[in-house]
């Protein structure tokens, strides 16, 4: 502990700066969107763009693999809070996050870059996963159940085959997006709506 001028006490070491934080992700980010992979990022470079020293960095991640979790992280969204009154609403809610959080040029190739290296570093995306994935997933699935119980979906319904019908149609048309407007805004309610043809009783 320090002691300012008035006597108050403080933390020893200097405050955590969000603003110095925020340019190291986006520098990670802007360096990958630009075709580096992780394997060519390196925290010289990172530094360098965001304008800190490497020692800035290492305060608040202990190697690259940590950095660059949190900066793929920070490209998805948090759930978005669902009405729970209809399952059709809250599945297209859950899809338009996806859909506009991933609708964006640079996005999409950070993650097309970032998921190329995956066998590589398996920790990294491990922590990925867990961090920007699985809560998505749970959200969703959590949505089908209820569904299920509420006789809104069949009750004979494959949870997982409903998950991966959803998510993987979205999936396709964004992996097939070549511009940040080539999505239309009613593509969620239009896969939800096909997709519950099939998953209604």
């Amino acid at each position: 502990m320090t002691t300012t001028e008035t006597g108050t006490a403080r933390p020893a070491g200097r405050p955590r700066s969000e603003k110095a934080e925020k340019a190291i992700i986006e520098a990670t980010l802007d360096l990958m969107g630009e075709g580096m992979g992780v394997s060519e990022l390196s925290i010289e470079a990172i530094a360098s763009r965001a304008g800190v020293g490497k020692t800035t960095i290492y305060r608040r991640w202990s190697n690259k693999e940590d950095l660059v979790a949190d900066a793929l992280a920070s490209l998805k969204a948090p759930v978005p809070p669902l009405a729970g009154v209809s399952v059709r609403d809250d599945l297209v809610a859950l899809l338009d996050t996806a859909m506009r959080e991933a609708g964006q040029v640079r996005t999409r190739c950070v993650m097309n870059i970032a998921m190329s290296e995956s066998d590589r570093y398996p920790e990294l995306f491990a922590r990925f996963m867990r961090q920007a994935v699985e809560p998505r997933t749970a959200a969703m699935t959590a949505v089908i159940e209820r569904g299920v119980r509420t006789g809104e979906l069949r009750a004979d319904l494959d949870t997982r085959l409903a998950l991966g019908t959803l998510s993987g149609t979205m999936m396709w048309h964004i992996k097939r997006a070549k511009d940040d407007g080539d999505l239309p805004d009613d593509l969620p309610a239009r896969i939800v709506d096909s997709a519950l043809r099939g998953l209604a009783p």
